[in-house]
């Protein structure tokens, strides 16, 4: 089992997570963080540091759409080990729902 990161996270991007997570296991895009399943090691420390409980685990993704997502782009997407400022208007649009059609983006962060 493995953790992945949601829809939740899209346009919000708080780095709470990425603070305690003893693999550094987490690589951020544009405007959302993933998960690398391989390098999860599933002490689900991550998912209580969510302000946006955008973090489950996998066997709770009934479709395993974010779990192919979060394997796609932790692939591509640059390391991120150190906090940083969530994304402007976080807090507004955490509970927006159908984010992932509205606001994706494939594209990499800056990462660390």
């Amino acid at each position: 089992m493995t953790y992945v990161v949601t829809e939740a996270c899209i346009k919000c991007k708080y780095t709470d997570c990425v603070e305690v997570c003893p693999v550094d296991c987490f690589y951020e895009g544009e405007n959302m963080l993933v998960i690398h399943p391989d390098e999860c090691i599933d002490c689900g420390v991550c998912e209580p540091e969510c302000p946006a409980e955008a973090i489950i685990p996998d066997t709770d993704d009934s479709d395993g759409k974010w779990t192919e997502l979060n394997a796609k782009y932790a692939t591509s997407w640059p390391n991120i080990t150190q906090k940083k400022e969530a994304m402007p208007d976080a807090d507004n649009l955490v509970s927006e729902p159908d984010k992932f059609d509205k606001y994706f983006s494939a594209n990499p962060g800056e990462g660390d």
